[in-house]
């Protein structure tokens, strides 16, 4: 069996540029990946996936997601990208990030197939480290 490979890109979605900055600051300190993408609309993440699903250069193998975002929230990326190929849902792990306190959003997030975990913003370096060691097994 092939080992699964380390995260090499990440998507951030999140219309706060504030928070942006922040997370992808955190994600770059920890030197898990090789690149960090940062997206201020979930359609433009949606875009940009559609365009390049078949490029393994550009293949996101961790997403963060917000939940609540104007035009389409987190929730309606979801039901999109859940109409994308299974091989690529597969090796691409959707992590929610949210300051949300609404039982109703913590409990959908948690529920859907595609979500590997809900993180409370803003991210901390030692809990994405070892997101990342469960999701990969280092």
């Amino acid at each position: 069996m092939a080992s699964l490979p380390t995260p090499n890109l990440l998507i951030i979605i999140d219309d706060s540029s504030f928070d942006l900055r922040i997370n992808s600051g955190i994600a770059s300190h920890t030197k898990l990946f090789k690149q960090i993408l940062c997206f201020s609309s979930a359609e433009a993440a949606l875009d940009f996936l559609a365009e390049n699903i078949s490029n393994p250069e550009i293949f996101p193998h961790l997403i963060f997601l917000d939940i609540q975002m104007p035009e389409m929230d987190g929730f309606e990326f979801l039901g999109r990208y859940d109409t994308f190929p299974n091989e690529f849902k597969a090796q691409s792990h959707i992590i929610m990030i949210s300051s949300t306190d609404d039982l109703r959003d913590i409990v959908r997030a948690e529920s859907d197939k595609n979500v590997v975990k809900l993180l409370k913003k803003p991210l901390q370096i030692e809990e994405l480290k070892k997101l990342v060691a469960e999701i990969y097994k280092h």
